[in-house]
């Protein structure tokens, strides 16, 4: 994996969805997936190229304050190729697992 990967903590679905919506049009970067933890706690982790990440992040950050609370924000650059392994599996719009 040569790319950087983003996470973005917030405290409710809203300010999730604001964070992702922001980090999505200000770099290129894509989201490989979101998790509902439990206690209101929502994570979004996008990927791309580390400059892109990192101004995402702060984008994103910057806009869950705006609309809720953020708990956590933090970009691994070149992150180990094993680390994919931890991250949720998402739902496919047919329904099924994507991998």
């Amino acid at each position: 994996m040569n790319e950087s990967v983003g996470f973005i903590e917030t405290r409710g679905l809203t300010a999730a969805i604001e964070a992702a919506d922001a980090m999505l049009k200000a770099a290129n970067v894509e989201i490989i997936g979101s998790e509902k933890i439990g206690s209101g706690l929502v994570s979004v982790m996008v990927q791309g190229d580390v400059g892109a990440v990192k101004a995402a992040t702060e984008v994103g950050a910057e806009a869950a304050q705006r609309v809720g609370e953020l708990v956590a924000v933090h970009v691994i650059p070149r992150p180990h190729g094993d680390l994919m392994k931890l991250m949720p599996k998402q739902e496919t719009k047919q329904g099924g697992k994507s991998s």
